[in-house]
């Protein structure tokens, strides 16, 4: 059932644009009143919060009930536990048994999903829109009356071991990645995988899962997005009639480490001989919209996006130069998260050409950076890459699940429905020279990662 922290392909533009930017706890109001979903909120008795996001394009309905817990919530040794419950969720309750959830779903022409991130555990279902009611009785049923028994339990920890064999262990980027990771992060949890290290897979018991689902799996730490062809005050009623008699739980605090300063930058390097294309890569950590990075102003964190932006895609900055220019990269980039309840990473990127090597993107990406940081930014650059996120916020509009993932993500990592409403006009605030702070405060080598995936050379 797991996506990890991976969003469905056809959604990753839209929470680009609009999901990564509501998490920004600490900025101040914008003075605009920009609408970009309009949704009605509201907070049970019981602490769970209700997001309703009306969109009558098409007789659907997708529900989402997102819990701020992740994989970096994770008590010390057990890592994998907050994905491994993810997986358990659809082993039934007492009133449906297991596997039951999603065939019920599926028999009623719908579909179900969960994804686990570091910050969130997220569960989801797409249906008819006259089958909101079930799908919402569904998900409360599991949210306090989850039911594991040992021969389902202990299979599913197979499950899990073979799904980390596959996506991680014989994927070559996969394990790069996961070093460069650990690497980055050298104390704070973000550098342990969501699904966890294999040794500590091996060990989790279903008292290890029971305990976290009793400690985490409560109404006053989730919050219900329903968004589609649905009346708000509807909504809110279903809530009320499933949600409304589950009983709030004793939270304990959300605490995490802090990442120490970091005195040297890391390297690591990968060749195997399953590499089909290799790769180039620097990871800077950075400020999200919810944490600072050496006392750096709220502002960063929207620059920053507008500086990914202006660096990728067809027309920006790396890929006129490595690939249409000097013709030495097959693809080349730039990425940044926002979303997270702690520091996120803003990484540079490249693949080579066929018969070039990793060195020489290396080189030229490097060589870019440099340029950056002397000569800065214009203008002009930056309103392209403005407009291109503006543009980006008004197609979400037509998404149904889209808006869904936005506010899941955002709320989940400290953010408020306001800035998410108002994220057009922080954009638009952005200045060129706020930009160019925000990459210097960045790009410091001691803070890096690179990382090179290599093929093996032929004989």
């Amino acid at each position: 059932m797991s996506m990890l922290s991976v969003l469905p392909s056809s959604l990753r533009r839209l929470t680009v644009a609009v999901a990564l930017v509501g998490t920004l706890a600490t900025a101040q109001a914008a003075t605009a009143t920009a609408q970009v979903f309009d949704p009605t909120v509201h907070t049970l008795e019981n602490g769970l919060e209700i997001v309703v996001i009306p969109n009558h394009r098409a007789p659907i309905v997708t529900q989402m009930l997102w819990y701020k817990v992740g994989a970096a919530d994770e008590p010390l040794g057990k890592s994998g536990i907050a994905h491994y419950l993810e997986h358990l969720m659809f082993k039934g309750t007492e009133k449906v048994g297991p596997f039951e959830f999603s065939q019920l779903i599926e028999r009623h022409g719908g579909r179900d999903n969960a994804m686990t991130s570091w910050d969130f555990t997220a569960y989801h279902q797409t249906v008819a829109s006259e089958q909101l009611e079930m799908v919402m009785e569904l998900e409360a049923d599991r949210m306090r009356n989850l039911r594991l028994a040992e021969e389902l339990v202990l299979p599913e920890r197979d499950v899990i071991l073979e799904e980390r064999l596959s996506r991680i262990d014989n994927d070559p980027a996969a394990q790069l990645a996961e070093m460069a990771s650990a690497a980055l992060f050298v104390h704070h949890p973000y550098g342990t995988p969501i699904i966890g290290w294999e040794h500590e897979i091996r060990q989790l018991t279903t008292e290890d899962a029971l305990d976290f689902y009793e400690t985490w799996y409560v109404p006053n730490n989730a919050i219900l997005i329903v968004a589609g062809d649905v009346e708000p005050e509807e909504v809110i009623r279903l809530a009320e009639t499933h949600y409304g008699p589950i009983s709030s739980g004793t939270l304990p605090e959300r605490t995490r480490v802090a990442e120490p300063k970091q005195w040297a930058p890391r390297r690591v390097e990968l060749t195997s001989p399953r590499v089909g294309q290799a790769s180039f890569s620097i990871r800077y950590l950075a400020p999200s919209y919810h944490r600072s990075l050496d006392d750096s102003a709220p502002e960063a964190a929207y620059a920053l996006q507008v500086a990914s932006e202006l660096l990728s895609g067809a027309t920006g900055r790396l890929y006129r130069r490595l690939v249409v220019e000097q013709e030495i990269a097959a693809s080349a980039g730039a990425s940044y998260s926002p979303t997270a309840y702690d520091l996120t990473t803003f990484t540079f990127w490249g693949s080579p050409r066929p018969e070039v090597e990793p060195e020489q993107v290396e080189e030229a990406i490097r060589a870019e950076i440099d340029l950056l940081l002397e000569e800065g930014v214009n203008e002009r650059e930056v309103e392209r890459a403005k407009q291109r996120l503006l543009d980006s916020a008004v197609f979400a509009r037509d998404s149904v699940a889209g808006p869904a993932y936005a506010f899941g993500m955002a709320l989940t990592a400290g953010g408020s429905v306001e800035e998410v409403e108002t994220w057009p006009e922080r954009v638009r605030e952005v200045t060129a020279e706020q930009v160019e702070a925000a990459l210097a405060l960045v790009i410091r080598s001691e803070r890096s990662v690179t990382s090179v995936l290599r093929p093996e050379p032929t004989s």
